[in-house]
């Protein structure tokens, strides 16, 4: 869900007691570790931490009004996230975080970027800590520009596939009908 909430103090005053102390726990273990180049907002309704226009003025591909994400906390209805960007388009990173999980013998209810978790005890704070050191805002920026042209280079390819298939289709297509 959402919040309308304009600042993050405002965000964590709205959630339950037990959220807020859970919260505000995951919080200060990300401000203590992150990059400073990063900054600290109210994005997409959570708690969100960004590049911001003044480091990376191209913006987010998806909207480049909005800062460059990299990470968020948020409280859903059923669970509370932390949303790692830099796990997506980085396996080892992805890799590293699932594996400090599982030395610890804690699991892991995570999908592409997304750590889901119903308590603090369920989210190893010294795993946080590193995860958040682990990524300087400039490396996150370098990877997210290579992931981007990646991914430009595999759709300009595959447009060029298509349409030479396309082409291929017509012509035999015209070639039977003529027969």
């Amino acid at each position: 869900m959402q919040s309308k909430a304009q600042t993050v103090d405002d965000y964590i005053a709205e959630l339950s007691p037990d959220r807020q102390e859970t919260i505000a726990a995951v919080r200060k273990v990300i401000l203590k570790n992150i990059d400073p180049a990063f900054q600290e907002t109210m994005q997409y309704g959570m708690i969100g931490y960004s590049v911001p226009h003044s480091v990376y003025p191209t913006g987010y591909h998806c909207d480049p009004k909005q800062p460059l994400p990299f990470a968020g906390l948020a409280s859903q209805k059923n669970h509370m996230s932390l949303y790692l960007c830099s796990a997506y388009n980085d396996t080892e990173f992805d890799s590293w975080i699932r594996n400090a999980f599982e030395k610890l013998g804690k699991k892991l209810d995570m999908g592409k970027c997304c750590i889901r978790f119903k308590k603090l005890s369920d989210l190893p704070l010294d795993v946080i800590a590193e995860a958040f050191r682990r990524v300087r805002c400039d490396q996150f920026v370098q990877r997210y520009e290579t992931f981007l042209s990646e991914q430009r280079t595999t759709k300009s390819t595959t447009k060029k596939a298509t349409k030479k298939a396309t082409k291929a289709t017509k012509k035999a297509t015209k070639k039977r009908s003529t027969k």
